[in-house]
């Protein structure tokens, strides 16, 4: 909602409370106006036009620049007729003029519209007005003069910065959208087109021939679009010839975090690294799947699976996230733990959070290791993993001992934001 959509609807209704009482006054002191019945006649124009246009000042777009200089004449006129229907008693005394407190109103709704500019202009002319129906600058009057220009003016410029806050925080809000789907998509092709590049540039120099050319050209192509992933991380400019020649890179297994999360290549043939199938389960008919099922497509002969005895609903598309994060975690024990390395996989079902728990027996992940992976460009724990739980609403812990293993915990509240729409 506007922040200046409650100022639109606070607007109106003082318009409508401002005329009561100016109405109010003049019932009040009626039989000391020199003309009655002109005083009448103005006050029953102001209250007819005030009524009319309760819904000309409900939003910026309706209170048009016309409609405003109509308000403001309705306000002018008042002030300029006190003289001829009031005493000049009571106005030497400082009695209010006909429209009273209704023409701030008027001025109110200027500073809503145009902001401190428009509202300093024509308090100055409302502030002339009053002056000129005092006939004398006297002290009362230039205090509530000087009083409606000051707030009109403090509330045009708090609408003025209102706006531009708006503006800011829509602008923030597109970005952050479109960062979003940025790495939802980097993490699709990380997980998908890059595995299979390094996958054949790395079976290109293992046949050799023909095949070796075409693995050369896989791997160029493999940095080509890790560099378009990671948003320019890796320049041209910083990869030695060495890297070019062969694809941008050190080879599978080299660059990444030797345990799981280290980083990216491509996949083995075998192993941890099976990964969920998409098909594993059938969605519940709430729309929900049992995560249970989707990681248990993880397990093999160097895979354990543990899980609760009972099904862990998820929402689909947050049971599927957190199921290809685990995937990824495995991809890396694949690549980088070695192909004797177990992995194991912990399901825990709380109350108010899911947690999984993904840990290896490789060799661990050296110091620094993900930094300089994701400088490189090699995104696997940033995007695939940290990535998508960052998208649920969760978060993703690493823990790496060299010598010990890795231990990666993916942690979902329950309310996971898996129905935003990809």
């Amino acid at each position: 909602m506007s922040v200046e959509q409650p100022l639109w609807r606070a607007l109106t209704g003082y318009r409508v409370l401002t005329m009561a009482y100016a109405i109010a006054l003049f019932g009040y002191d009626h039989d000391e106006y020199a003309r009655p019945l002109g005083a009448a006649a103005y006050l029953a124009v102001l209250a007819v036009w005030t009524l009319a246009t309760v819904g000309r000042v409900s939003s910026a777009e309706r209170c048009t620049l016309r409609f405003l200089l109509a308000d403001l004449t309705v306000a002018v006129a008042g002030i300029l007729l006190t003289p001829v229907v009031d005493t000049a008693e009571r106005i030497a005394a400082g009695g209010p003029t006909l429209p009273s407190i209704w023409t701030a109103g008027a001025v109110l709704g200027f500073a809503l519209k145009g902001g401190w500019r428009w509202a300093a202009v024509v308090s100055a002319v409302v502030g002339a007005a009053n002056l000129i129906e005092r006939g004398t600058p006297a002290q009362d009057t230039v205090h509530n003069v000087l009083l409606v220009w000051i707030a009109s003016v403090a509330i045009g410029y708090v609408v003025e910065v209102a706006r531009a806050s708006e503006r800011t925080l829509a602008r923030a809000l597109e970005v952050d959208a479109a960062t979003r789907e940025r790495e939802r998509l980097a993490r699709d092709i990380h997980d998908s087109v890059l595995q299979v590049l390094a996958m054949v540039q790395r079976r290109g120099a293992e046949i050799g021939g023909e095949a070796a050319e075409l693995g050369r050209m896989a791997g160029e192509q493999e940095v080509a679009l890790r560099t378009l992933v990671a948003g320019g991380l890796v320049p041209a400019a910083r990869r030695s010839p060495e890297q070019v020649s062969r694809g941008g890179g050190p080879r599978p297994g080299q660059d990444g975090a030797p345990a799981a999360g280290g980083g990216d290549g491509a996949p083995a043939p075998a192993g941890p690294s099976a990964g969920p199938s998409a098909g594993a389960s059938t969605g519940a008919a709430d729309g929900s799947r049992d995560l249970r099922t989707l990681l248990a497509a993880c397990a093999n002969s160097r895979v354990s699976f543990a899980e609760p005895g009972a099904p862990v609903l998820l929402e689909t598309r947050a049971a599927e996230e957190l199921a290809a994060a685990v995937g990824a975690a495995l991809d890396n024990v694949d690549r980088h733990a070695g192909a004797d390395a177990r992995a194991w996989i912990l399901l825990e079902d709380e109350p108010g959070e899911v947690i999984v728990t993904v840990r290896d027996d490789g060799p661990g992940i050296p110091e620094g290791r993900l930094a300089d992976a994701e400088r490189e460009g090699r995104l696997g724990v940033a995007l695939s993993i940290r990535g998508r739980l960052r998208e649920l609403g969760g978060s993703a812990e690493l823990l790496s001992v060299p010598g010990q293993g890795t231990e990666v915990e993916l942690r979902i509240p329950r309310t996971a934001r898996g129905s935003e729409s990809r």
